[in-house]
């Protein structure tokens, strides 16, 4: 059941991962420094003093730059391999109790796919503003995914069942809006 809960969580981080690359990791590092979670062995350096600051500067800055018009455009270029990889290390950092094979194997598929998914649906959505806005609307976008990769990520951690639920809700919902656009286009 452990290694389960820790499959959970690690998801819910590369979900919110897709959001914003650093929150995660900064609600990672805290809860680890406070006893909340703890990570996978060789990991230990996520909760680490240095690392911490380092998150929290780098999560500071994310979020600053998703404020300025047409910057936000290239943070989500660069974002994207980003919150891949940052998928891939939190779901490795969190799961323990299973062989190292199947361990990557899961950080890879699940954890780098549901961020590079998440990344790239935020990406269309912000697009979509900055044709429609100018790039003035965009604000709104960079407020509402702070918001949900801060509460995805407290609630992976904190209470794992309530953040699976919400993940499940962040993906049908994206999986309507994307699909029913695909059915749409496609209907004679």
């Amino acid at each position: 059941m452990e290694t389960l809960i820790s499959i959970i969580v690690g998801f819910g981080l590369s979900v919110a991962c897709g959001f914003r690359v650093f929150v995660p990791l900064l609600v990672m590092s805290i809860a680890t420094k406070s006893g909340h979670l703890t990570l996978a062995p060789g990991f230990e350096w996520i909760g680490t003093y240095p690392v911490l600051i380092a998150f929290a500067t780098a999560t500071a800055l994310e979020i600053s730059g998703y404020y300025v018009p047409w910057v936000d455009n290239v943070l989500d270029t660069a974002a994207t391999p980003v919150s891949i990889v940052a998928g891939i290390v939190v779901m490795a950092s969190t799961v323990s109790g299973i062989s190292p094979f199947l361990k990557w194997a899961l950080a890879v598929i699940a954890g780098g796919g549901a961020a590079g998914v998440m990344q790239i649906a935020t990406s269309m959505t912000r697009t979509a503003s900055t044709t429609v806005t100018a790039g003035l609307g965009n604000f709104i976008i960079s407020t509402v995914e702070a918001f949900v990769s801060f509460t995805l990520s407290i609630l992976a951690v904190g209470v794992p069942i309530l953040g699976a639920i919400a993940v499940v809700a962040i993906l049908s919902y994206i999986a309507r809006k994307y699909f029913g656009r695909l059915a749409e286009g496609s209907a004679p």
